[in-house]
């Protein structure tokens, strides 16, 4: 069993050592543990102290491209060298490395495929209390999405499987917390959470320059997975609330109508219509976004057999390489055993040579 524990950075060389430092060695029921680094296009000494600590493996990127696709660019990579568990975590040592081993165990113990270290938000001290009450509003808004119980859907310390790490895909730019719960949520994955602590602030949050920027593009990315994944729910709820205001005026046009003082009222009539046709309209595009997120779905189908069968030529191209240069070793080994006058005379050939040379 194989574990790689990913860490996207950038600019991260004052803090890179402190996270690496806390990062366990050894976990019971993991054969092998192995460390790699996203550089997302660091200007300063990031991957010279990550070569130095003696990380496994870099990703690197000549420009900055996002903590979402540094993300996926991690899984892949892991996924290339063989990993059969992934844990993301950051490089500001936010999270506390001993409780990998709390997250690594639902997936050992085949209780979970994804695995969500929930932080104590409320006893987080250098959490604002702005953000304590929008960390809870959002996982509740992701709750309500996903259809799962994940009560810190912002938390970037969790661990995959490597199935649902095949599976996972990201569209998003921002992140890929919230988006890739929403996925797995819908997808039926097993996903679940686990306790875990905090250390002490080392440096202020990079991924928003304000509150209400985080809280836009927060809110955004919920309702894009959203539509995403139950686009016929969502423009139902459109729908029916344009066609239900319709109905409501041409009733009230009637009414009047019926009353006698129905010439009054065009414009209701009029409004009432346009709102109508705007209400099936609006469900008429639901049924195709369903169509097209049916299609999406099977799609995801074919690029996880893909994946799969991509990997898994790659590991085995890895494994023949390496038993072809042990035979190669192997076979030299015993043909010197067995020819070692050969050996001999094939070294003191050049002697000879050369002195025939200054003859």
């Amino acid at each position: 069993m194989k574990l790689i524990i990913q860490i996207p950075c950038y600019n991260e060389a004052e803090t890179l050592t402190v996270a690496l430092n806390d990062l366990p060695k050894h976990i019971d029921g993991i054969d092998e543990i192995e460390y790699l680094i996203i550089n997302d296009g660091s200007k300063d000494d990031t991957v010279k102290v990550a070569r130095e600590w003696g990380v496994n493996y870099i990703v690197n990127f000549r420009r900055n491209k996002g903590l979402a696709k540094g993300f996926m660019a991690g899984l892949d990579a892991c996924l290339r060298k063989g990993a059969d568990i992934i844990v993301n975590t950051d490089a500001d040592n936010q999270y506390c490395g001993a409780d990998i081993e709390a997250l690594v165990r639902p997936i050992l113990n085949g209780e979970a495929c994804m695995v969500i270290g929930a932080r104590p938000i409320d006893e987080t001290e250098h959490f604002s209390p702005i953000k304590k009450k929008l960390q809870h509003f959002g996982s509740w808004v992701v709750r309500k999405a996903s259809k799962t119980d994940i009560p810190d859907a912002p938390s970037g310390f969790r661990a995959y499987s490597r199935d649902a790490a095949m599976r996972m895909n990201v569209v998003n730019e921002y992140t890929y917390t919230l988006e890739t719960i929403v996925q797995a949520g819908r997808d039926k994955m097993s996903v679940i959470s686990v306790p875990i602590r905090t250390n002490a602030e080392l440096r202020p949050s990079r991924l928003f320059s304000s509150m209400m920027g985080y809280v836009k593009r927060s809110m955004l990315t919920i309702l894009r997975a959203f539509l995403m994944y139950r686009p016929l729910a969502c423009f139902t709820c459109i729908s029916a609330v344009l066609f239900g205001i319709g109905v409501i005026l041409g009733i009230r046009f009637l009414v009047f109508a019926f009353s006698g003082d129905g010439g009054g009222h065009v414009q209701s009539l009029i409004l009432a219509s346009t709102l109508m046709l705007s209400g099936v309209s609006t469900f008429i595009v639901g049924l195709q976004a369903d169509i097209i997120a049916a299609n999406r779905k099977l799609l995801e189908d074919i690029q996880y057999r893909v994946r799969r069968m991509d990997y898994e030529l790659t590991h085995s191209e890895k494994d023949i390489i390496e038993e072809n240069e042990i035979e190669t070793v192997q076979k030299k080994a015993q043909k010197k055993a067995q020819n070692p006058d050969e050996n001999g005379a094939e070294e003191k050939a050049p002697e000879k040579n050369t002195k025939n040379k200054r003859g």
